[in-house]
């Protein structure tokens, strides 16, 4: 979880992991986060080792546990926004996107490229995509455990209609 494979690597993981997590942050705390984010990471590499036990190359990067925050977020703020963008060109297009269904996207790609490369030939170095699942999927489930519940008004406010990625409200 703590090694990654390159500098693009470790700047997607941590892009996704400022994108959502300060969000799980403020429902959990610090240390709840990061509990959490650890037992995510455990899961995810578990879920790799058992779909693919003679793997020869070895599994690297948070994204396990990265993934774990982005099941927790898609449950936690279902309503919320995401703003992308989509170079066209040299013209940017920027939108906005349902959380849900930007996060239900990236679930449901990592579960059809992990389902794909049981048709592979050969071992090859790439994506874990199954640690990629069980990541967002043990977030999705086990969030609750860690919700902090002098932490609840945070909750109740930024889980309305106007809340986007990148714009948040915090108490003083």
């Amino acid at each position: 979880m703590f090694l990654h494979s390159g500098w693009l690597h470790i700047i997607g993981n941590m892009w996704f992991l400022w994108l959502f997590g300060d969000n799980v942050e403020d429902r959990m705390g610090s240390l709840r986060l990061l509990i959490f984010y650890l037992i995510c990471g455990l899961i995810a590499s578990l879920m790799q080792v058992v779909v693919n036990p003679d793997s020869p190359v070895s599994t690297v990067g948070a994204s396990g546990a990265i993934a774990g925050v982005l099941g927790a977020y898609l449950i936690m703020y279902p309503r919320a926004q995401v703003i992308a963008m989509i170079p066209i060109l040299f013209y940017p297009l920027i939108f906005a996107v349902p959380a849900t269904f930007f996060l239900a996207f990236w679930f449901f790609m990592q579960f059809f490229s992990g389902a794909a490369s049981f048709f592979e030939s050969t071992q090859m170095g790439g994506a874990a995509w199954w640690a990629h699942v069980g990541g967002f999927v043990s977030g999705a489930l086990l969030h609750r455990l860690f919700l902090s519940p002098s932490r609840q008004h945070v909750f109740e406010q930024d889980n309305d209609d106007s809340h986007r990625i990148g714009r948040k409200r915090r108490e003083p």
